[in-house]
């Protein structure tokens, strides 16, 4: 089972002039991600630069347009994630609530956990098929 911890955005994240990391942060992140890679869970992580920095294609009846960050409601945004495969639910739960408050130590923060689907979620399709054998060629890659 894979799950994402996506850290959740903030004003101070999307700072016009962004500060560097806040030493004590970086080095329980480090700590933290050093535990998941020891533990055989550790998939991949990293934190996002600003949303001014990015841009959204959005859809509809006109078709695409591209959109320009920044964009205005950082609690809305992600800051950056960590990618676990653990045994169960249960073990995700367990590695999330370790996880460092990504702001600073007592400070307001928002951090979001999701279960990834999976192949083997989805009714047995030609488009499947197709995932399944590129699956198979990254993994021999």
């Amino acid at each position: 089972m894979r799950f994402m911890i996506i850290v959740k955005s903030c004003p101070e994240f999307e700072a016009e002039v962004q500060p560097d990391p806040d030493p004590e942060v970086m080095a329980a992140m480090a700590t933290y991600h050093e535990e998941l890679a020891k533990a055989g869970v550790l998939l991949d992580g990293t934190g996002l630069k600003p949303s001014r920095t990015g841009w959204r294609i959005h859809y509809g009846k006109e078709g695409r347009r591209v959109v320009d960050g920044p964009f205005a409601e950082a609690k809305e945004l992600i800051a950056g994630y960590t990618l676990i495969q653990v045994r169960s639910r249960e073990e995700a739960l367990e590695w999330s609530r370790r996880f460092p408050n990504p702001v600073r130590e007592g400070a307001e923060a928002i951090v979001e956990v999701r279960e990834l689907f999976e192949l083997e979620d989805f009714t047995p399709s030609e488009a499947l098929d197709k995932f399944k054998a590129m699956d198979a060629m990254n993994k021999h890659a």
